[in-house]
């Protein structure tokens, strides 16, 4: 999930990976959160800033943040995948394909099937 703390419907988005997370531990899924659009006078403080933030206002939070001051990440997935804005999910599946890129508020209906192999035969896909 591609978000910053900037983003009203990022934040909005976080509590349901939250649940997304708890539902299928234990089911190989894993939310990562990637940080690339945050801004500050140099990567520290902005990394620092992301950290007190997520602190403040996730204290449960139960999945990984990674953090990108550079843009690599936004050149690496956003761009080849013509994806605008954020919040962006991208969802890989066991075999490591890309299996679906959208809106986080899909993935309770993605989830599911990329899980149990049936997303990739499925209409959606």
């Amino acid at each position: 999930e591609f978000w910053a703390t900037w983003c009203g419907p990022c934040v909005d988005a976080m509590p349901d990976l939250i649940e997304l997370q708890e539902k299928y531990e234990g089911s190989g899924f894993e939310a990562v959160g990637v940080a690339a659009c945050e801004q500050g006078p140099t990567a520290d403080e902005a990394r620092t800033n992301v950290d007190a933030w997520l602190t403040e206002k996730f204290p449960n939070l139960n999945y990984r943040i990674g953090f990108d001051y550079i843009g690599e990440m936004n050149k690496l997935w956003m761009d080849p995948s013509s994806s605008i804005g954020i919040p962006t999910s991208f969802v890989v599946d066991r075999d490591g394909h890309i299996a679906f890129i959208g809106h986080p508020a899909e993935l309770d209906d993605v989830l599911p099937k990329v899980l149990n192999g049936s997303w990739r035969s499925s209409y959606e896909a």
